[in-house]
């Protein structure tokens, strides 16, 4: 099976979204008890999420919990591991340090109630974090990083003018997930709704860049953002050129139908093509 490739957030203080969200045409979901919740409804969004992905009716989809950092982060963490969830995904890491503290808490809560392992995606946020990108991918528990462009860029003091301005950024959490030899970095949400179009552009530029996936924060970016990843028929026809030929040879240099030299290198640049197919 494929690994999920479209991750759609869902406000946690929103239950009423929560089994829409999971029945949409995402991958994934993240419930979100961070940005999305004020600190009023805290405990409240923590309550409803915990039920929810308790419950044994929810949807099947894989349903991760986004944690607050802060004085919550033990709370949510207890939820999330005693109600059964997928992963979960850890805002404002700024070194390898919290992924420390966080692998001994969920280390205890799934002994206490019995749960498997828990994997962790931890987003850089800063500076810092992204100055320690490497030490944060080869972290316990991750299974892939990313990127808060929007906090990231504030705290870089970076305004967009022409697009690229956090490119160095983006390629440096590619190239440390690449060093950890983990999943690529989801590329990152975009708070802009409307321009279907141009959501699709963006994420077929990132999928270029190294990114595998995306992160959504409406359903109505879930199909431009698909259709950003999916390769063509033409790309999807080459790979499987490139993989048969590969094969016939037994993982020795071969040569596809058009003369290409192909080695271990092409072959896993074409796996990555086949992965990025429609799940």
């Amino acid at each position: 099976m494929n690994p999920a490739l479209i991750f759609l957030y869902v406000p946690g203080d929103r239950p009423e979204r929560f089994d829409k969200a999971a029945g949409s045409d995402t991958d994934a979901i993240v419930l979100d008890l961070e940005d999305a919740v004020p600190l009023a409804g805290k405990d409240s969004a923590r309550i409803a999420v915990g039920e929810w992905l308790a419950s044994p009716d929810r949807a099947g989809v894989p349903a991760w919990v986004r944690v607050n950092p802060g004085p919550e982060l033990l709370d949510d963490l207890t939820m999330a591991v005693r109600a059964g969830a997928d992963g979960v995904w850890l805002p404002k890491v700024d070194d390898a340090a919290t992924l420390d503290r966080v692998d001994g808490l969920l280390t205890e809560l799934e002994a206490e109630f019995g749960g498997p392992r828990t994997p962790v995606s931890p987003l850089i946020e800063t500076g810092a974090g992204l100055c320690n990108a490497v030490s944060i991918a080869a972290g316990p528990r991750v299974a892939f990083v990313q990127i808060g462009e929007v906090d990231l860029a504030a705290d870089l003091g970076v305004s967009p003018v022409v697009g690229n301005e956090l490119l160095w950024a983006r390629s440096q959490v590619v190239a440390a997930s690449a060093a950890a030899k983990i999943r690529p970095p989801l590329a990152a949400a975009s708070p802009d709704i409307e321009d279907v179009d141009g959501y699709e552009v963006e994420t077929r530029q990132l999928i270029g860049l190294g990114f595998f996936g995306r992160a959504c924060i409406h359903p109505r970016q879930i199909a431009p953002a698909r259709a950003g990843m999916t390769p063509a028929e033409s790309e999807v026809a080459a790979a499987r050129d490139v993989l048969s030929a590969f094969d016939a040879a037994g993982g020795a240099a071969a040569t596809d139908s058009a003369g290409r030299l192909i080695d271990e290198a092409v072959a896993r640049i074409a796996r990555r093509t086949l992965a990025r197919q429609s799940t």
